[in-house]
C-alpha cells in the first residue's frame, strides 16, 4: 500500500478498506455495501463501522486528557501550512540524541519518516516493534513548541511498553499528533502540509485526508514555520 501523487501533491493518506489494518484494542475497520445497482437497488450505499482512530487520524488532547479540545477544535494553522519530513535512522525509537541534529525549531510541523514506512502497510498483520517517539523525545518535541507531530504508523508511543505517557506529555503539551500516515513515496525535506480531520464535535480523534506538496529550495529558509 503506497501513497499516490498527482499535480505535485503526494497523497499520504492511508486508504480506508474492510478488514484493515486497526489497533488491536481498537474496533475493527468494517465497510458494508448495504444497497447495490448491480443487485437492482436505485444507487450505491455502505455502511462505515470503526474506532475514530482508524487509518490516518488526528489525535486530539480530549483522546487521553479529560475536559480538554477535541477534534473539532483543532487549529487549522497547526495541521495546515509548512511542514519537515525528517528521517529517522534509529531502527527502534526516537530519541532526543537524534533530534538535535536537526535542529528543530518553534512553530515546526514534524513528520517522522522511519523504517515504518518500509514495511508496515505492506502487510495486514498488525506490526508490534514500530518505531515510536520515545518519553524523553516527546519533552524535547513539546519543549521546542513545535505545532504537530506525524508519524508513519498507528501510534506515536510504543506498543510493547506502553504509549498513553507520550500521548499525555504531547497533547498536554500543546502538540497535536497526526498518526497512520504513509511516508513511502517520500523523500526528506520541505513540504506543505494540509491535514483534515473529520469534524467530529467533542471527539477524541478523527479520520484524516492528508496531503503534502514539495516546496522548491528555492521557497524555503532555515527554520521557516509559515
Amino acid at each position: 500500500m503506497t501513497g499516490r501523487s498527482g499535480a505535485n501533491w503526494i497523497d499520504i493518506t492511508v486508504p480506508l478498506r474492510d478488514g484493515m489494518i486497526h489497533w488491536p484494542s481498537d474496533p475493527p475497520v468494517n465497510i458494508n455495501r448495504v444497497k447495490n445497482m448491480e443487485q437492482g437497488d436505485t444507487a450505491n450505499l455502505s455502511v462505515i463501522s470503526m474506532g475514530a482512530h482508524s487509518g490516518t487520524h488526528v489525535d486530539a488532547p480530549l483522546h487521553f486528557i479529560q475536559n480538554s479540545s477535541g477534534v473539532d477544535e483543532v487549529p487549522l494553522e497547526h495541521i495546515v501550512g509548512r511542514a519537515r519530513v525528517i528521517e529517522i535512522i534509529d531502527a527502534n525509537s526516537i530519541k532526543p540524541d537524534e533530534l538535535m541534529r536537526h535542529r528543530i525549531r518553534r512553530g515546526e510541523r514534524i513528520l517522522f519518516k522511519t523504517r515504518n514506512s518500509l514495511h508496515v502497510w505492506q502487510t495486514n498483520q498488525f506490526i508490534e516493534d514500530f518505531v515510536f517517539i520515545s518519553d524523553d523525545a516527546a519533552r524535547f518535541l513539546v519543549d521546542r513548541r513545535v505545532r504537530v507531530v506525524g508519524v508513519d504508523y498507528l501510534s506515536v508511543g510504543s506498543y510493547r511498553h506502553g504509549g498513553t505517557d507520550v500521548h499525555r506529555i504531547l497533547l498536554s503539551g500543546g502538540v497535536w499528533i497526526i498518526e497512520g500516515l504513509d511516508l513511502s513515496l517520500v523523500v526528506p525535506g520541505r513540504y506543505y502540509l494540509v491535514c483534515l480531520p473529520l469534524r467530529l464535535v467533542q471527539g477524541d480523534g478523527a479520520p484524516a485526508r492528508a496531503i503534502l506538496r514539495l516546496i522548491p529550495s528555492s521557497e524555503t529558509q532555515p527554520g521557516d514555520t509559515l
